[in-house]
């Protein structure tokens, strides 16, 4: 039986000195990457996560947190508190398209939260996938690897894909990594690195920790032994697996009891076939790939716990902060068994990571915080909407962190989310999202939706319709229009047009013969 080893995490918080409650938190940020909204316990899942549920009991659970819907998009947004769009970062490190908001790396004009936590007196470190440089530059530093962006330590690969047993390009620090161990796997590596940084970490001062996993990102590639444990589990099929994610979901408060499980057909263009519909040798590779995923997940939560352990034993849990969540929702990109797969991981919700649907954009997110005054949420949800956006402000308020002085973007559309972990309201605002021409905005319970620029836009009633099953656009017109012009207006002022719809590889040659410097420079 797996240990969890945050259970004892309160125990004595109360007791803690004035000194100690004063003192800047330690912060550590754990970004894992393509998974689903119900891929943990916490929200649902069969997958044993039980360090990340044991953070969950001992912190705060979001229900209604958004991404940007894809990997490197929200890392920028995570790490500059800004949508992707305004820091050059509105579409993939494939390509430097030499446009404002499409410069396949993040601007310098926008410090990073390792920049600002530096300036702030923490020492910076980070384990795992960066993704926020333009592939053009991976041969040589071009002033936005994560050593030069404020981490004063940095293990991990500066792609956003790749293998788990031979991941390319890896740096420890400015140095590139050549020849890796028989036995490597890069899950552990992140968590080894991330150990390590902890146990070198000097006491007394302030730590931000950012840890970056790959997984569950494809490939599926899991040790044998482990796939081997969760095979059992997904012999049922999904569909029975969903409507048990989806009952336990409603138990845990995360979606309204009377709401019933939707099947999406129209995502599988006609029809979504049932379980038994699938030929045997489908159900079996299914099964397999289902079982290799959820280990992927399961050998992450080890390292969580790992990490959370050796906190322990450096006598800082006591103030420390977690942060946890994913960068996008579950993916369709393994083909028709992989639509299957990602149909399940995104349990209730439609449409997956790409698009700004729900299934796309939504995300489990736990903040746990030892100290006693931030107590009142211990093992609750918070039902009120947030965004990625919001990590870095929030990030701030919790260490008192100040906006360094020689930058000129500390308006940020991010919000600190400290009084919802107080048991407070958050501040209302509209929300907006675009990937590949997908766009989106949230505006109280209405959501303005559509899967490409070519695509008419579907207005949502959140509040009766949060699996946007029923399009209201022609029933409210006036508020359809109102909802695109607030996004248009947004679009305009980010960065964010002329929207780009020329398939991956076209766009990606179109925009190398009309710009050859691809080293994301100026």
């Amino acid at each position: 039986m797996k240990r969890v080893l945050f259970t004892s995490f309160m125990v004595g918080v109360v007791a803690l000195g004035a000194q100690a409650r004063q003192s800047p938190p330690h912060i550590v940020l754990i970004l894992c990457d393509d998974m689903g909204f119900s891929d943990l316990g916490c929200y649902g899942s069969e997958i044993r996560t039980p360090h990340i549920d044991s953070l969950a009991m001992n912190g705060i659970r979001f229900s209604q947190f958004k991404n940007t819907g894809r990997s490197c998009p929200s890392r920028a947004a995570l790490l500059t508190g800004h949508y992707q769009h305004e820091v050059g970062m509105g579409w993939m490190t494939a390509v430097d398209e030499h446009r404002p908001g499409y410069r396949g790396q993040i601007s310098r004009e926008f410090p990073t939260i390792a920049e600002i936590m530096k300036s702030n007196g923490y020492r910076t470190y980070m384990s795992g996938k960066w993704h926020v440089t333009v592939d053009g530059a991976f041969d040589a530093p071009n002033g936005s690897y994560p050593i030069q962006r404020g981490f004063d330590r940095y293990y991990g690969g500066l792609h956003g894909g790749g293998s788990y047993y031979k991941p390319e390009p890896l740096y420890n620090d400015l140095t590139r990594i050549t020849g890796l161990p028989e036995n490597y796997y890069y899950t552990t590596a992140i968590t080894d690195s991330a150990v390590s940084f902890v146990r070198q970490h000097p006491s007394g001062e302030p730590m931000f920790l950012y840890v970056a996993h790959y997984a569950p990102h494809l490939p599926l590639q899991a040790p044998t032994e482990r796939v081997k444990e969760c095979l059992d589990r997904y012999k049922v099929g999904y569909d029975v697996l969903r409507e048990r994610r989806f009952k336990r979901q409603k138990e845990l408060g995360l979606v309204p009891r009377e709401m019933q499980l939707p099947v999406f057909h129209k995502e599988f263009g006609g029809k979504r076939p049932a379980w038994t519909d699938l030929e045997e040798e489908q159900q079996r590779q299914w099964v397999q790939n289902m079982a290799t995923y959820a280990a992927m997940i399961e050998i992450m939560d080890d390292g969580i716990g790992r990490l959370v352990e050796t906190i322990r034993q450096k006598g800082m849990l006591e103030n420390t902060v977690f942060l946890f969540l994913s960068d996008n929702g579950s993916t369709n990109e393994g083909g028709f068994l992989g639509q299957l797969m990602a149909d399940l991981s995104n349990t209730p919700y439609r449409s997956y990571k790409q698009w700004c649907f729900q299934g796309g954009t939504s995300t489990p997110f736990i903040l746990t915080y030892g100290k006693a005054a931030w107590n009142k949420m211990k093992g609750k949800l918070c039902n009120q909407p947030a965004h990625i956006i919001d990590i870095l402000p929030t990030c701030m308020d919790m260490a008192s962190a100040h906006y360094p002085t020689q930058y000129n973007h500390a308006d940020f559309p991010g919000i600190s989310l400290l009084p919802a972990v107080q048991g407070k309201k958050l501040q209302k605002r509209t929300l907006f999202f675009e990937h590949q021409s997908s766009c989106a905005v949230i505006s109280g319970h209405w959501k303005l939706v559509r899967a490409n620029r070519n695509k008419a836009w579907e207005l949502i009633d959140l509040d009766n319709d949060p699996y946007e099953t029923k399009d209201l656009s022609k029933q409210y017109p006036r508020k359809k229009d109102e909802l695109e012009q607030k996004w248009n207006e947004w679009a305009r002022t980010c960065h964010v047009l002329p929207l780009e719809d020329k398939k991956w590889t076209q766009r990606i040659n179109y925009y190398k013969q009309l710009h050859p410097n691809q080293r994301g420079e100026k």
